[in-house]
């Protein structure tokens, strides 16, 4: 069995009934099928959800190992759907969406006084209602590693394959999963790779690969399309005050509605777009109403002794939303932590949130023609924007739906939680729903997590928001 590689077992190359017998080998020899996690370090007694960590060699030589948390649904995981979650960036660890966005823990807000930081339970988690992959890609992200120089290697392509070919052989290591209704979720630059890959695993179903994958569609926050965000930007700060009459007039008329690609030699749109970035200069892109010293940070920045004084007026006050991102530098660089996570000795080094600065090839222009091929297929997706986020306005996001042309099965109208509006919905008849979030900023769930999980829980549950 040994002169077999898993890619080739997955790819057809050798029966399925073999993949089973030689996954269970591995498995029961180096249990590379992911252990159970019982308790965290930070988190007082143990885990009231079923937590497994692990890796997945993708790649002909298994080169680039993928690490992933796995959180079971608390309410039935035998039946209730499966999420594979892709934090954006590219490059942000999908810790990020565990702690930060739609996981059932977080860091407790509480100053850094040098040991461990604290965890606390999330109740808006969306594993209340399905059981989630949280996967760290690309390669390089949070605890993902490669072994070779061609496998460290990124693009938005080379990703999509490497995440098409982590579920099959995620879903072979734990059969019983292969059964539930399967989603591919993600938020921000998610928005360029999620509607590829799921195209790329409905074409592998067609073309037999096994185990089949009982896809059913895909979540998207705020999602990054067309790479055109700053035509939407605009408008939206205009609309929000932020603009003069007179400034937006002069930015329509110079630069012909594109603020994007301008013209070197166009230099009225050019001083017009400098007005524009002086005039929102101090605005959180993120969340509009947050102040200036709530915008990200890097937590990796301030690990360094010599550094804290330097990086020290960066540090967010303890009452910014963003504030527990800089705990999760301190948390996930503990060797408790670490050796609780079940972390390979020595295959990273300092953990980060945030890879984007490893290089990366965004190979995708855009992903509008693939949100087109899967509505012709009859995938159903989730499309939500926080209506406080100026980085990827929800004004984008509405008009790139809109030139899908499709007839509208649910014109735009409130939806609520608690008796409140919530935000404003409209659902197409290919299939898709669009939601905004009152008050959500670019990661929505982070900001408004109890309006996040009702409209998660009602819409893959095929109820109105």
């Amino acid at each position: 069995m040994a002169k077999f590689r898993f890619h080739d077992f997955l790819f057809g190359k050798v029966p399925f009934l073999l993949l089973l017998l030689f996954l269970s080998n591995i498995c029961f020899q180096v249990a590379t099928c992911g252990s159970i996690v019982k308790f965290l370090p930070g988190f007082q007694g143990p885990l009231p959800f079923v937590l497994k960590t692990g890796y997945v060699g993708v790649g002909e030589q298994e080169d680039v190992q993928v690490f992933y948390y796995f959180i079971e649904s608390e309410r039935n995981p035998k039946e209730d759907p499966l999420l594979l979650w892709l934090t954006g960036g590219p490059g942000c660890s999908a810790l990020s969406g565990l702690v930060y966005e739609i996981g059932p823990i977080m860091f407790k807000k509480e100053y850094y006084n040098g040991s461990v930081p604290n965890l606390i339970l999330r109740p808006a988690s969306w594993t209340k209602v399905s059981s989630i992959i949280f996967a760290d890609l690309p390669v390089s992200t949070g605890f993902t590693y490669a072994t070779t120089e061609s496998g460290a290697k990124r693009s938005d392509l080379i990703q999509v394959n490497q995440a098409h070919e982590f579920l099959r052989k995620w879903l072979v290591e734990h059969p019983k999963f292969q059964s539930n209704e399967i989603y591919i979720a993600g938020d921000s630059y998610s928005g360029i790779t999620i509607p590829a890959i799921v195209q790329e695993i409905a074409q592998g179903n067609e073309k037999g690969l096994q185990p089949k994958i009982n896809l059913q569609g895909y979540v998207l926050g705020n999602p990054l399309t067309i790479r055109k965000e700053k035509n939407y930007q605009i408008p939206y700060a205009h609309g929000m005050g932020f603009l003069s009459d007179e400034l937006y007039e002069s930015l329509q008329k110079n630069c012909n509605g594109d603020y994007t690609n301008v013209d070197p030699k166009n230099l009225l749109c050019s001083r017009d777009i400098n007005s524009y970035d002086e005039v929102i200069k101090g605005i959180n892109t993120a969340h509009i109403l947050d102040p200036t010293e709530c915008r990200w940070l890097r937590p990796e920045n301030i690990l360094r002794r010599s550094l804290i004084k330097k990086y020290l007026s960066r540090v967010p006050p303890i009452s910014c939303p963003n504030y527990p991102q800089l705990l999760s530098g301190y948390w996930a660089n503990n060797s408790t932590v670490r050796k609780a996570l079940h972390i390979r000795e020595g295959t990273i080094g300092k953990w980060s949130r945030r890879s984007d600065r490893i290089p990366y090839t965004g190979d995708i222009s855009n992903s509008f023609d693939y949100h087109v091929n899967l509505s012709d297929k009859g995938y159903r997706s989730l499309i939500y924007s926080g209506d406080h986020d100026i980085s990827i306005p929800f004004l984008d996001t509405k008009a790139w739906i809109k030139s899908l042309n499709y007839s509208i099965v649910d014109d735009w109208r409130q939806w609520h939680t608690d008796g409140q509006v919530a935000g404003y919905t409209r659902t197409y008849s290919n299939g898709m729903t669009f939601a905004t979030v009152k008050g959500g900023g670019h990661t929505a769930a982070e900001y408004r997590p109890e309006e996040c999980l009702a409209m998660f829980s009602r819409w893959i549950s095929k109820r109105p928001l």
